[in-house]
């Protein structure tokens, strides 16, 4: 008994110096645009429940006057994401569609996954973050 007690609380003590993991990966999206105007609007989701119908996680705008617009998200847990972006040529802020509900400004999904008659599947669209984490996005 005498010896457990001092192993327990070495094994405590060693256990309080780890310190807890801090949500500090960075994600770096690079967006490839094929019209150098506007603006690309970036939706960050967490859950597929999200990414399906609730809010981002996270968004940003990406300057898109060069050959590609750059977007970071700092400070994120680790764990599973997706991204919608479309990129506002006319910089009106919103996705601009014909009359028929179509987009007519370019859209892209993160993997650069491709949707059926919509948006593409989390299933597609999703990616692992764990520590810093880069991808590119064609969206053109």
């Amino acid at each position: 008994m005498i010896r457990i007690v001092p192993l327990a609380a070495a094994a405590l003590l060693a256990l309080s110096a780890v310190p807890a993991r801090a949500a500090d990966d960075t994600l770096t999206l690079t967006f490839e645009t094929g019209v150098h105007t506007g603006k690309v609007m970036i939706a960050l989701f967490n859950s597929e429940d999200a990414y399906t119908g609730g809010q981002p996680v996270a968004s940003a705008e990406a300057d898109a006057s060069g050959e590609t617009a750059v977007a970071v998200f700092d400070a994120l847990p680790a764990g599973d994401y997706a991204v919608r972006a479309f990129h506002d040529v006319n910089g009106d802020g919103r996705m601009n569609t014909n009359p028929f509900g179509m987009p007519v400004e370019p859209y892209a999904f993160s993997n650069n996954a491709v949707g059926m008659m919509g948006p593409a599947t989390w299933e597609r669209a999703h990616f692992s973050v764990s520590g810093d984490t880069a991808q590119t996005i064609s969206i053109k």
